[in-house]
């Protein structure tokens, strides 16, 4: 059977010395689109939009070092206390989800603090940009030929041809649709629903759905971590785990008042 095979570079283009890699420009497209999301929601409930510019610093900010130190901690420790000076080579791929968002959450309460925002209100908000964030950030890895799926020999099976010519799942697909149909739904929810009135409800969903996918999908995942290999569940689901339960405390409390609102209401 023919398999897709991807040798794509992940450097688009180089001058001067200057490399501009694939993931870099998705990251960064990741960045654009998601303010455009936050900047949508602002002015549906008449926010300033203006303050939106000192929120994308924090959030960046806080997701990349939140990532990074993640990916750095938890899955190559080794590699990196070896080559020290790798750590700040985010461009070459090597960010944590997990740490992004707590990442993420820790830069918001610092915004929050600072500019007198409903922490809870924005952690919400955030959480619709977030899933479209990854959509892109996943076919960055794409780019990378990183997070490898595990050999297949299903039709779309992808060799990635600078790692071996075993065809594997293409789960960085996988995930990066998942998280962009997550979007949609979350983005139909706060749009057609009352779903954005309940504090932490479209956080909540988004906990749930998002890290349930990343957990079932990890069974299919080569593992990223050396000392994981032996374990009955690996570092990436350890890791999603309280972020899913995190989530369904908040789905239930914020359906509660849902259903309390509207029992009052009637």
């Amino acid at each position: 059977m023919n398999h897709f095979v991807w040798d794509v570079n992940p450097i688009l283009v180089s001058f001067f010395g200057l490399k501009i890699h694939w993931y870099g420009v998705l990251f960064a497209l990741a960045i654009t689109f998601g303010f455009q999301v936050m900047k949508s929601i602002y002015q549906r409930e008449n926010k300033p939009v203006e303050s939106l510019d000192s929120l994308l610093m924090y959030a960046v900010v806080g997701i990349i070092v939140g990532a990074r130190l993640f990916h750095v901690v938890f899955y190559d420790p080794d590699y990196y206390w070896a080559h020290p000076a790798k750590i700040f080579a985010v461009w070459e791929g090597g960010l944590a989800s997990h740490g992004g968002g707590l990442g993420l959450i820790i830069a918001v309460y610092y915004y929050s603090k600072k500019y007198t925002i409903d922490r809870m209100w924005l952690l919400d908000r955030l959480a619709i940009a977030t899933a479209l964030f990854g959509f892109f950030v996943r076919f960055g890895n794409f780019f990378n030929s990183e997070i490898l799926g595990t050999p297949s020999s299903l039709p779309w099976a992808v060799v990635f041809e600078r790692v071996d010519l075993v065809p594997r799942h293409p789960v960085m697909l996988y995930e990066g649709f998942s998280y962009l149909a997550i979007f949609f739904l979350l983005f139909a929810l706060y749009r057609k629903t009352d779903i954005g009135k309940y504090k932490g409800l479209l956080l909540g969903w988004f906990l749930v759905l998002v890290m349930t996918v990343r957990f079932l999908l990890e069974f299919i995942k080569v593992h990223q971590a050396d000392y994981s290999t032996d374990m009955v569940i690996n570092t990436g689901q350890l890791l999603s785990i309280p972020f899913i339960l995190v989530g369904i405390y908040l789905v239930i409390k914020g359906q509660r008042e849902r259903s309390l609102q509207r029992a009052k209401n009637n």
